[in-house]
């Protein structure tokens, strides 16, 4: 089993570096810190085959405890939604006919409000057990507030999943969180104190 889960990450690195969506460098990610490698969701999301096979492989990794309770799929807009919405049809593709189907959900932003659940959402959430999906988890944050949002519908997250952990998690919302590919959270450092601005290492821009 360990060496399955393993060649289908193998494969996903190797998806993501062909097409040239897992990129080397020096990155700003918008939230304070700065790093080497960046996850760029919106090539990504250029190529849906690409989106789904990767959404394959993530519920491929996924625990089988965690997959068969999975009442509701959620993401925050836009990466995340869209992978949040492909592993929902998948995971019905992968279960019986006489299943109830799995419920999709996005997490929107608002200009004012931030992140937010419109009411639709908030009703078929109720009761449920969700799996919380991101493209890329960096410090957890949005995932932390996606979860409120899901808590406040009446939706109970049971676990996390991505396809790429920077390891750099300050947020743990005490469920399993699951990721297809994970990045050394040491080669992660505030802007402040990255050894790459300080070498004058111009930032990557794409």
């Amino acid at each position: 089993m360990t060496h399955r889960i393993d060649d289908v990450r193998r494969r996903a690195q190797r998806i993501l570096q062909d097409a040239n969506v897992l990129l080397e460098g020096h990155f700003d990610f918008g939230n304070g810190y700065h790093g080497r490698t960046y996850l760029n969701p919106h090539m990504l999301f250029c190529h849906p085959a690409t989106i789904w096979q990767l959404a394959q492989d993530l519920l491929d990794v996924l625990p089988y405890e965690i997959a068969t309770n999975v009442q509701a799929v959620v993401g925050p807009s836009t990466g995340g939604a869209l992978l949040a919405h492909t592993i929902a049809g998948l995971l019905d593709g992968r279960r019986d006919l006489a299943h109830p189907p799995t419920v999709f959900a996005p997490v929107q932003h608002d200009a004012e409000e931030g992140l937010r659940l419109r009411s639709t959402y908030r009703r078929v959430l109720a009761g449920k057990k969700v799996l919380l999906v991101d493209d890329v988890r960096n410090t957890g944050k949005t995932l932390a507030h996606c979860a409120e949002l899901v808590r406040k519908a009446g939706g109970e997250v049971i676990a996390t999943a991505q396809i790429y952990d920077r390891m750099a998690s300050v947020v743990s919302l005490d469920v399993p969180n699951v990721a297809l590919l994970e990045y050394d959270a040491r080669d992660i450092n505030t802007s402040t104190t990255c050894p790459l601005c300080a070498a004058g290492v111009p930032l990557t821009s794409f």
